[in-house]
C-alpha cells in the first residue's frame, strides 16, 4: 500500500502514513496563469494498492477537480487498486432534487469520481450516507466521527444534554449520548425552499435547567439554524451550550453569529480546513485508518 497525499489532504495522509507505517507520496500541484490545475504524482505506484487522501473543502470546485487528477495520474501509472479517502465530500447535500429541474449534484460527482478510477470510497459522515452508497458505483466505507468528538466534548461539559436541531439529526444525536452517556433529544425546524430561510420551533416539552447542552449537527455552515437552537436551550434553562459538528465550514460571519446567541464553545473534526483558531478540533485519523 501506498498514500498519495493531495494538496488538500490537511495532514491527514501524513498521520495515515505514520500510524499504519506505510510510505506516503506527495503529489505535485500547481495552478497554470489561466486558473486550470496541474497534479502530478512523482514516484512509480505500478502493482501497488493507493490511497488518494483528498478533502474536498473550499474550494469545492478546484479540491474535486485536483482529486480527479490524481485518480487519473494513479490509474494511469499502474495502480492494482485505487482509494480514494475523502474527509469532506462536497456537494452531499444535493443529494436529491428538492424542485424540478434541479442538477442532483452528488450522484454526478461520484460518478466522476468511479469513472476517473477509484475502486473504493471513504467518507467521513456525509449528509446521507444510504445516497453516497446508493450513487457510487463502487465499494462505500463511511466513518463515524462520534469518538473522535466525543473526546474533545467530555472536556467542555460537567451535566451534558445531546440536543440535535431537526429530526433528522435524531440518530447522530443518539449516538453521540451512548459515547458520553447523556440524554438526549432533539427540536423541530421549517425550512423555506425557496429562500433556505429556517425557523426553529418552540419546544416545551424540554426542560433543560441547568444542563451543559451539545448541539450536534454533521455541518455547521451559516450557522443560523444552531444560533436559533441555542437561544431556544437558554429560553429552556440551558446553562451553558457548545456546538459539535463534523465539517464546521463557518461561512460568512457564521463564528460571531453563534457566539451571539451564546454558544461557548464550537467543536470539528479535521475533515476541513478550518481557519478560525477558536475551534477546537478533533483528530479522525485513527477513525479512518481502521477503514484500511
Amino acid at each position: 500500500m501506498i498514500i498519495v497525499g493531495g494538496p488538500a489532504s490537511n495532514g491527514i495522509d501524513e498521520k495515515l502514513s505514520e500510524m499504519l507505517n506505510v510510505k506516503l507520496v506527495k503529489a505535485e500541484h500547481k495552478i497554470f496563469p489561466d486558473g486550470e490545475s496541474y497534479i502530478r504524482i512523482p514516484e512509480s505506484v505500478r502493482g501497488e494498492e493507493v490511497v488518494i487522501v483528498q478533502s474536498t473543502y473550499y474550494p469545492q470546485d478546484k479540491h474535486l477537480m485536483e482529486l480527479l487528477l490524481m485518480i487519473e495520474a494513479v490509474k494511469n501509472l499502474g495502480a492494482s487498486k485505487i482509494i480514494s479517502i475523502i474527509p469532506y465530500l462536497a456537494y452531499a447535500r444535493q443529494d436529491r432534487r428538492f424542485k424540478d429541474g434541479e442538477a442532483l449534484s452528488l450522484k454526478i460527482v461520484l460518478n466522476l469520481i468511479y469513472e476517473s478510477g477509484s475502486d473504493e470510497l471513504i467518507t467521513v459522515e456525509p449528509h446521507k450516507p444510504d445516497a453516497v452508497i446508493s450513487y457510487f458505483k463502487g465499494n462505500v466505507k463511511i466513518v463515524d466521527p462520534t469518538p473522535a468528538l466525543a473526546r474533545e466534548i467530555k472536556k467542555e461539559v460537567e451535566n451534558p444534554f445531546v440536543l440535535a436541531p431537526d429530526r433528522g439529526a435524531l440518530e447522530r444525536a443518539e449516538r453521540l449520548a451512548k459515547e458520553i452517556n447523556s440524554p438526549y433529544s432533539h427540536i423541530e425546524k421549517e425550512r423555506d425552499r425557496t429562500t433556505g430561510e429556517v425557523r426553529i420551533k418552540e419546544a416545551p416539552h424540554l426542560d433543560l435547567h441547568g444542563k451543559d447542552v451539545v448541539l450536534i449537527d454533521d455541518i455547521i455552515s451559516t450557522g443560523g439554524t444552531l444560533a436559533q437552537a441555542s437561544q431556544l436551550s437558554y429560553n429552556l434553562g440551558a446553562r451553558k451550550v457548545i456546538a459539535a459538528a463534523t465539517h464546521v465550514l463557518l461561512v460568512n460571519d457564521a463564528y460571531d453569529k453563534l457566539t451571539r446567541a451564546g454558544i461557548k464553545s464550537i467543536i470539528g473534526t479535521n475533515t476541513i480546513k478550518v481557519e478560525n483558531k477558536n475551534v477546537k478540533i478533533a483528530d479522525i485519523s485513527d477513525l479512518i485508518a481502521v477503514k484500511l
